[in-house]
């Protein structure tokens, strides 16, 4: 798959048809160290272990299904992410990936601010001790009780994204005799090879501030004439899961535009530009994700070209990688149920999860890996489909995968690279109980969101 594909569905390159699939893999056991989490390996047995760890003592003492998240491999990315970018910017972690308090601590001991966009990411932030001048406040239409807390939190940054906003953080930050830092969230029209419902850079959808019409200018007019906001810089983000680097050089350059024609007209020079997120990882082997370095040195590149250009100080960088960190450490362990084998056509093997704790598929017919995990096999591959247990036909987790012709009841399998999104956007659908979140390292493991329980669902139904 190149660069510019799209292992959630690519819009604009060139696309396989359905029910398209590969050959299978020369060895089914393998684990393609691009895909797994960095302990991720098989042990003497044939066990998959993580941190140490076989997946079938997490299943038995643990139960399935369970997301599984390799801690060491989460702060090496975290670490590799601010080194690459080194003190000149700043790294935010896209809470929305997946946040929980002992995120939000690793976080922090690793050098990383965190960005939030919505109320309960702020508290949860804030109740693990990253310090509010390390948080971003990003969203499209934050509500007068979260700005409000936000800006009485102290807050680092408010992203503003729209002219109701621009007056609505300045009249409560005035109110409460503060002067909020802020960043004018722009689209520069820059449609990135990415899935429809997560690109967000060109003009027709819900995210920023156009830049087409001199409507982003006229929100920096605005900004600067409101003495309870402090505008500090320009925040554009064009997608998500994007391989290709070109989508950021024209953003960058239209960014920067937009500071030479803020200088030109205020005689300022804004020092921040927020170039948001959405580096894509490896859900395949297929695809070929950039290393942390890369990007760094790409983005600064780019930037400070525009700028010499422009004539322009460099202002400070800051990118919001989320899921980049947690999503390749990360798999979902599922325990085999029913086998149901369609001649002519592929066997449904379905597990005890499905769209309640991976929507992904069923959402932006995203594509998974899957491996069994309990044992080894050296039976012959079968045309498999991983679906779930809920009643939508739609209800898939790997819609094309080979897996061992012996694959049984109670064998229990493995889709990595579930760490972003998968959690965060879990459902109680057909009423099943969200998984937890289970962090391993060096030999320990640790539930750091617990499972939910038939009784935590009654105590929300009134009746």
């Amino acid at each position: 798959m190149s660069r510019s594909a799209h292992p959630a569905g690519p819009r604009h390159a060139d696309v396989l048809p359905e029910g398209h699939y590969s050959a299978p893999p020369a060895d089914l056991n393998a684990l393609d160290p691009k895909v797994w989490a960095e302990t991720v390996t098989r042990d003497a047995d044939g066990v998959v272990t993580v941190g140490g760890i076989p997946v079938t003592r997490l299943a038995e003492e643990i139960g399935t299904p369970a997301y599984v998240l390799d801690e060491a491999d989460f702060r090496a990315r975290a670490r590799a992410w601010r080194t690459a970018f080194g003190t000149g910017a700043d790294v935010f972690y896209a809470g929305k990936a997946f946040l929980s308090r002992a995120v939000v601590r690793w976080l922090h001991e690793e050098g990383l601010n965190v960005d939030v966009c919505s109320g309960g990411e702020l508290a949860t932030a804030l109740s693990a001790g990253m310090p509010a001048e390390r948080i971003a406040f990003h969203g499209n239409n934050k509500s007068v009780d979260e700005i409000t807390r936000a800006v009485e939190a102290g807050v680092g940054h408010i992203v503003l994204d729209s002219f109701q906003e621009i007056v609505r953080v300045a009249h409560i930050a005035q109110g409460l005799g503060r002067r909020q830092k802020v960043l004018i969230r722009i689209t520069v029209g820059v449609e990135a090879h990415t899935h429809e419902f997560i690109a967000t850079a060109h003009e027709d959808q819900k995210f920023g501030i156009p830049l087409a019409g001199g409507q982003a200018a006229e929100a920096v007019r605005r900004a600067l004439q409101l003495d309870g906001l402090e505008l500090v810089g320009i925040h554009s983000h064009i997608g998500s899961q994007i391989f290709d680097m070109s989508g950021f050089e024209v953003a960058a350059h239209r960014v920067v535009g937009l500071l030479k024609d803020i200088r030109d007209e205020h005689g300022v020079e804004l020092p921040e530009i927020d170039l948001g997120g959405g580096l894509g990882i490896a859900y395949t082997s297929d695809d070929d994700p950039r290393e942390p370095h890369e990007i760094a040195k790409a983005l600064t590149e780019i930037v400070t070209r525009e700028c010499e250009a422009a004539r322009l100080r460099t202002p400070r960088i800051s990118v919001e990688p989320g899921r980049a960190i947690v999503g390749p450490t990360a798999f979902t362990l599922y325990e085999v149920g029913t086998i149901k084998p369609l001649d002519g056509l592929r066997t449904y093997v379905s597990v005890d999860g499905g769209m309640s704790d991976n929507i992904r598929t069923a959402l932006y017919d995203a594509e998974y890996s899957v491996a069994l995990v309990s044992r080894t096999s050296d039976a012959e591959p079968m045309l498999a489909r991983v679906v779930g247990k809920h009643c939508e036909s739609g209800d898939i987790v790997v819609r094309d995968a080979f897996l061992p012709a012996d694959l049984a009841p109670g064998d229990l399998v493995a889709v990595p690279a579930t760490g972003a999104y998968c959690r965060s956007m879990a459902s109680n659908y057909n009423h099943v109980l969200r998984p937890p979140v289970v962090a391993v390292r060096d030999g320990e493991a640790r539930v750091i969101v617990r499972r939910e329980t038939e009784e935590d669902l009654l105590r929300l139904d009134v009746g």
